[in-house]
Protein backbone atom coordinates (compact mmCIF):
# COMPACT_ATOMS: atom_id res chain seq x y z
CA UNK A 1 0.00 0.00 0.00
CA UNK A 2 1.58 3.20 -0.89
CA UNK A 3 1.56 5.47 2.64
CA UNK A 4 2.18 9.38 2.74
CA UNK A 5 5.04 10.91 3.85
CA UNK A 6 4.16 11.56 7.95
CA UNK A 7 6.28 14.87 8.25
CA UNK A 8 5.82 17.79 6.88
CA UNK A 9 8.26 19.30 4.27
CA UNK A 10 8.89 22.65 4.48
CA UNK A 11 10.57 24.94 1.80
CA UNK A 12 13.68 26.52 2.44
CA UNK A 13 15.48 28.91 0.34
CA UNK A 14 17.61 27.48 -2.45
CA UNK A 15 17.47 24.27 -0.40
CA UNK A 16 15.95 21.11 -2.00
CA UNK A 17 14.24 18.65 1.22
CA UNK A 18 14.35 15.20 0.42
CA UNK A 19 11.43 12.29 0.63
CA UNK A 20 11.54 9.87 2.54
CA UNK A 21 9.79 6.51 1.46
CA UNK A 22 8.65 3.73 4.07
CA UNK A 23 6.05 0.91 4.27
CA UNK A 24 6.74 -1.09 7.21
CA UNK A 25 10.16 -2.43 5.00
CA UNK A 26 12.47 0.48 6.25
CA UNK A 27 13.15 3.25 3.71
CA UNK A 28 14.01 1.67 0.57
CA UNK A 29 14.56 4.59 -1.24
CA UNK A 30 14.95 8.49 -0.68
CA UNK A 31 14.51 11.90 -2.76
CA UNK A 32 15.99 14.93 -3.30
CA UNK A 33 16.16 17.67 -5.82
CA UNK A 34 19.24 19.06 -7.09
CA UNK A 35 18.55 22.56 -7.96
CA UNK A 36 20.91 22.87 -10.80
CA UNK A 37 21.63 25.81 -13.38
CA UNK A 38 19.93 28.46 -15.70
CA UNK A 39 20.30 28.18 -19.50
CA UNK A 40 20.43 31.02 -21.30
CA UNK A 41 16.93 31.06 -22.94
CA UNK A 42 15.60 31.05 -19.01
CA UNK A 43 15.05 27.24 -18.42
CA UNK A 44 16.46 25.47 -15.82
CA UNK A 45 18.24 22.02 -15.72
CA UNK A 46 17.58 20.79 -12.37
CA UNK A 47 17.10 17.01 -11.16
CA UNK A 48 15.56 14.00 -8.81
CA UNK A 49 18.03 11.96 -7.27
CA UNK A 50 17.02 8.88 -5.76
CA UNK A 51 19.24 7.11 -3.64
CA UNK A 52 18.50 3.16 -3.22
CA UNK A 53 19.36 1.26 -0.05
CA UNK A 54 21.23 -1.69 -0.96
CA UNK A 55 20.15 -4.61 -3.05
CA UNK A 56 16.69 -2.21 -3.98
CA UNK A 57 16.12 -0.70 -7.81
CA UNK A 58 13.90 1.31 -9.18
CA UNK A 59 12.16 1.34 -12.39
CA UNK A 60 12.39 3.30 -15.73
CA UNK A 61 9.76 4.43 -17.98
CA UNK A 62 8.70 1.47 -19.87
CA UNK A 63 9.28 -1.30 -16.24
CA UNK A 64 9.30 -4.49 -18.26
CA UNK A 65 6.92 -7.46 -16.94
CA UNK A 66 6.77 -6.76 -13.74
CA UNK A 67 7.84 -3.18 -12.70
CA UNK A 68 5.67 -0.70 -11.56
CA UNK A 69 6.04 2.83 -14.23
CA UNK A 70 7.06 6.04 -12.29
CA UNK A 71 4.89 8.72 -11.78
CA UNK A 72 5.49 12.65 -11.40
CA UNK A 73 2.94 14.92 -10.40
CA UNK A 74 4.52 18.82 -10.27
CA UNK A 75 0.46 20.76 -9.79
CA UNK A 76 1.89 22.13 -6.41
CA UNK A 77 4.64 23.57 -8.12
CA UNK A 78 4.67 27.84 -8.75
CA UNK A 79 6.27 29.65 -11.72
CA UNK A 80 6.36 26.51 -13.69
CA UNK A 81 5.24 26.24 -17.24
CA UNK A 82 6.08 22.69 -18.23
CA UNK A 83 8.47 20.04 -17.03
CA UNK A 84 10.76 17.82 -19.92
CA UNK A 85 12.49 14.26 -18.19
CA UNK A 86 15.67 12.96 -19.90
CA UNK A 87 16.08 9.28 -18.95
CA UNK A 88 19.80 8.11 -18.09
CA UNK A 89 20.05 5.29 -20.16
CA UNK A 90 18.21 1.85 -17.94
CA UNK A 91 19.94 -1.32 -16.85
CA UNK A 92 17.94 -4.31 -17.45
CA UNK A 93 17.22 -7.09 -14.95
CA UNK A 94 16.39 -10.85 -15.59
CA UNK A 95 15.78 -12.78 -12.45
CA UNK A 96 13.62 -15.82 -12.12
CA UNK A 97 12.46 -15.67 -16.07
CA UNK A 98 11.21 -12.13 -15.44
CA UNK A 99 12.49 -9.06 -16.77
CA UNK A 100 11.89 -5.47 -15.70
CA UNK A 101 14.41 -2.47 -17.10
CA UNK A 102 15.49 0.39 -13.90
CA UNK A 103 18.26 1.18 -11.94
CA UNK A 104 20.03 0.02 -8.58
CA UNK A 105 21.88 1.82 -6.53
CA UNK A 106 21.39 5.50 -7.61
CA UNK A 107 19.31 7.72 -9.99
CA UNK A 108 19.97 11.39 -10.81
CA UNK A 109 17.32 11.96 -13.38
CA UNK A 110 17.34 15.90 -15.05
CA UNK A 111 14.35 17.46 -15.37
CA UNK A 112 14.68 20.89 -17.52
CA UNK A 113 12.09 23.47 -16.25
CA UNK A 114 10.37 25.95 -17.99
CA UNK A 115 9.30 28.73 -16.15
CA UNK A 116 6.17 30.88 -16.17
CA UNK A 117 7.91 34.63 -15.50
CA UNK A 118 11.88 33.94 -16.68
CA UNK A 119 13.70 35.40 -13.97
CA UNK A 120 11.63 35.01 -10.85
CA UNK A 121 12.24 32.37 -8.61
CA UNK A 122 10.57 28.91 -9.05
CA UNK A 123 8.49 26.95 -6.49
CA UNK A 124 9.18 23.21 -7.56
CA UNK A 125 7.04 20.98 -5.87
CA UNK A 126 6.64 17.10 -7.05
CA UNK A 127 4.60 13.71 -5.40
CA UNK A 128 6.90 11.10 -7.06
CA UNK A 129 5.03 7.78 -7.52
CA UNK A 130 7.75 5.09 -8.11
CA UNK A 131 7.86 1.02 -7.45
CA UNK A 132 10.83 0.09 -5.67
CA UNK A 133 12.34 -4.02 -6.35
CA UNK A 134 14.11 -6.07 -3.66
CA UNK A 135 12.80 -9.54 -2.54
CA UNK A 136 9.68 -7.98 -2.95
CA UNK A 137 8.18 -4.85 -4.71
CA UNK A 138 6.39 -2.11 -3.77
CA UNK A 139 5.04 0.98 -4.80
CA UNK A 140 6.18 3.78 -3.04
CA UNK A 141 5.09 7.96 -2.78
CA UNK A 142 7.64 10.15 -2.05
CA UNK A 143 7.48 14.38 -1.82
CA UNK A 144 9.94 16.94 -2.86
CA UNK A 145 9.84 20.37 -2.95
CA UNK A 146 12.06 23.55 -3.19
CA UNK A 147 12.48 27.07 -3.88
CA UNK A 148 14.81 27.49 -6.71
CA UNK A 149 15.70 30.89 -6.92
CA UNK A 150 19.97 30.62 -7.66
CA UNK A 151 20.66 32.28 -11.46
CA UNK A 152 24.58 29.63 -11.40
CA UNK A 153 24.90 29.27 -15.15
CA UNK A 154 27.70 26.41 -14.60
CA UNK A 155 26.39 23.02 -14.87
CA UNK A 156 26.89 20.96 -11.98
CA UNK A 157 28.58 17.56 -12.60
CA UNK A 158 26.05 14.82 -11.35
CA UNK A 159 23.52 16.39 -13.73
CA UNK A 160 25.72 16.63 -16.27
CA UNK A 161 26.92 12.84 -16.24
CA UNK A 162 23.06 12.13 -16.04
CA UNK A 163 22.40 13.93 -19.39
CA UNK A 164 25.24 12.36 -20.84
CA UNK A 165 24.16 8.78 -19.82
CA UNK A 166 21.06 9.00 -22.07
CA UNK A 167 20.41 7.07 -24.50
CA UNK A 168 21.73 7.84 -28.11
CA UNK A 169 19.06 9.32 -30.63
CA UNK A 170 18.81 7.58 -33.80
CA UNK A 171 20.88 9.48 -35.77
CA UNK A 172 24.14 9.10 -33.41
CA UNK A 173 23.66 5.51 -32.95
CA UNK A 174 23.68 5.20 -37.14
CA UNK A 175 20.19 4.48 -37.31
CA UNK A 176 19.56 4.02 -41.16
CA UNK A 177 15.72 3.30 -41.18
CA UNK A 178 13.01 2.61 -39.04
CA UNK A 179 9.53 0.83 -39.93
CA UNK A 180 6.58 -0.83 -38.27
CA UNK A 181 4.64 -3.17 -39.34
CA UNK A 182 0.78 -3.56 -37.84
CA UNK A 183 -1.36 -6.58 -38.08
CA UNK A 184 -4.75 -6.68 -36.15
CA UNK A 185 -5.37 -9.92 -34.25
CA UNK A 186 -8.04 -10.91 -31.40
CA UNK A 187 -7.25 -8.61 -28.78
CA UNK A 188 -5.23 -5.85 -30.71
CA UNK A 189 -2.53 -5.33 -33.32
CA UNK A 190 0.85 -7.16 -33.84
CA UNK A 191 3.53 -4.52 -34.25
CA UNK A 192 6.79 -5.74 -35.85
CA UNK A 193 9.97 -3.35 -36.09
CA UNK A 194 12.64 -3.49 -38.52
CA UNK A 195 15.65 -1.37 -37.51
CA UNK A 196 18.15 -0.86 -39.97
CA UNK A 197 21.37 0.36 -37.32
CA UNK A 198 24.52 -1.35 -36.17
CA UNK A 199 24.69 -3.50 -33.51
CA UNK A 200 24.15 -2.04 -29.50
CA UNK A 201 25.73 -4.99 -28.16
CA UNK A 202 25.01 -8.46 -26.67
CA UNK A 203 21.25 -9.09 -25.22
CA UNK A 204 19.85 -6.33 -27.80
CA UNK A 205 16.70 -5.56 -25.95
CA UNK A 206 13.93 -3.79 -27.99
CA UNK A 207 11.54 -1.93 -26.16
CA UNK A 208 8.70 -0.59 -28.04
CA UNK A 209 6.53 2.67 -26.03
CA UNK A 210 3.23 3.29 -28.22
CA UNK A 211 3.48 6.54 -27.12
CA UNK A 212 -0.72 6.93 -26.73
CA UNK A 213 -1.98 6.61 -23.61
CA UNK A 214 -4.42 3.89 -22.93
CA UNK A 215 -2.12 1.15 -25.12
CA UNK A 216 -0.34 -1.68 -23.61
CA UNK A 217 2.86 -2.79 -25.20
CA UNK A 218 4.26 -6.54 -24.74
CA UNK A 219 8.22 -7.42 -23.95
CA UNK A 220 9.34 -8.21 -27.78
CA UNK A 221 11.06 -10.91 -29.34
CA UNK A 222 13.73 -9.52 -31.33
CA UNK A 223 16.57 -10.83 -33.84
CA UNK A 224 19.40 -9.64 -36.01
CA UNK A 225 20.92 -10.39 -39.09
CA UNK A 226 23.91 -8.11 -40.00
CA UNK A 227 22.87 -4.71 -40.04
CA UNK A 228 18.91 -5.91 -39.45
CA UNK A 229 17.31 -5.81 -35.86
CA UNK A 230 13.55 -6.62 -36.23
CA UNK A 231 11.69 -6.89 -33.37
CA UNK A 232 7.94 -8.43 -32.75
CA UNK A 233 4.71 -7.29 -30.24
CA UNK A 234 1.70 -6.95 -28.92
CA UNK A 235 -0.13 -3.56 -28.95
CA UNK A 236 -3.27 -4.00 -26.75
CA UNK A 237 -6.00 -0.94 -25.92
CA UNK A 238 -6.52 -1.20 -21.77
CA UNK A 239 -10.06 -1.03 -22.22
CA UNK A 240 -10.60 -3.38 -24.96
CA UNK A 241 -11.97 -2.80 -28.10
CA UNK A 242 -10.74 -1.23 -31.98
CA UNK A 243 -7.00 0.26 -31.92
CA UNK A 244 -5.89 2.70 -33.58
CA UNK A 245 -1.81 3.76 -33.87
CA UNK A 246 -0.02 6.41 -35.01
CA UNK A 247 3.68 5.50 -35.79
CA UNK A 248 4.79 8.90 -35.55
CA UNK A 249 4.36 8.79 -31.67
CA UNK A 250 5.80 5.18 -31.08
CA UNK A 251 9.21 5.13 -29.27
CA UNK A 252 11.47 2.24 -29.75
CA UNK A 253 14.44 2.00 -27.46
CA UNK A 254 17.50 -0.49 -28.14
CA UNK A 255 19.04 -1.68 -25.06
CA UNK A 256 22.72 -3.77 -25.92
CA UNK A 257 25.23 -4.09 -23.37
CA UNK A 258 27.72 -1.15 -25.01
CA UNK A 259 25.03 1.47 -25.81
CA UNK A 260 21.49 2.53 -25.90
CA UNK A 261 19.49 4.27 -28.70
CA UNK A 262 16.21 5.62 -28.84
CA UNK A 263 14.04 5.94 -32.33
CA UNK A 264 11.42 8.57 -31.99
CA UNK A 265 8.69 7.82 -34.82
CA UNK A 266 8.87 5.06 -37.31
CA UNK A 267 7.36 4.68 -41.25
CA UNK A 268 4.79 2.23 -42.48
CA UNK A 269 6.38 -0.84 -43.72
Amino acid sequence: MIRHLASALALCLATALPGLAQDGIGTPVTAEILPGWVKPDGTRVAAIRFALAPGWKTYWRAPGDAGIPPHFDWTGSDNLRGVGITWPAPQVFREGGVLTIGYKDELVLPVTLAPGDAGQPMRLEGTLDIGVCSDICVPQRLQVAALLDHAQRTPSPPIAAALAARAFSGAEGGVRSATCALRPTADGMQIEARLDMPSTGRNELVVIEPGQPGVWASETNSSRKGRTLTATGDLVANAGGALAIDRSRITITVLGDRQAVEIRGCTSG
